[in-house]
């Protein structure tokens, strides 16, 4: 449930972000048509005629209208910054793990057990529990 939530809220985000709108087209008090847009895009019915009610000149309205409906951020959240400054127990540790760690000699062959022989076997333990590698 958590990661549905955090992929719709993601894409909400990002929706919100690129300035997607959604555009309506009334003719009169009707809506005609609707649709999702990137922006305000201008939407026609393609009616020639005018409507009555427009005949009026003495209105100055249009009788098609284009309604948008946006989701905006805030323009704090578009300008955070990150600062990073590295203090004096960064740097110290940074060098000793990345820089020391390099620069030690390591024994290619070490011989850790030299002196010391391997147990002695009381049993068989493959034989005992019939375990092969072919």
């Amino acid at each position: 449930m958590q990661k549905i939530i955090s992929i719709f809220l993601t894409i909400l985000m990002l929706a919100s972000s690129s300035g997607i709108a959604y555009a309506q087209h009334f003719c009169g008090e009707f809506e005609m048509l609707s649709e999702i847009t990137l922006g305000e895009k201008d939407l026609s019915c393609g009616m020639a005629m005018e409507l009555p009610g427009c005949d009026d000149e003495t209105d100055e309205h249009d009788c098609c209208d284009n309604e948008y409906t946006k989701v905006d951020t805030d323009d704090t959240f578009a300008k955070a910054s990150f600062e990073f400054d590295p203090g004096e127990n960064f740097i110290f540790a940074f060098y000793s793990v990345f820089v020391l760690f390099q620069v030690e000699n390591y024994p290619e062959n070490p011989d850790f057990y030299k002196d010391y022989s391997p147990p002695p076997l009381e049993r068989d333990l493959q034989v005992l529990y019939d375990t092969f590698l072919i």
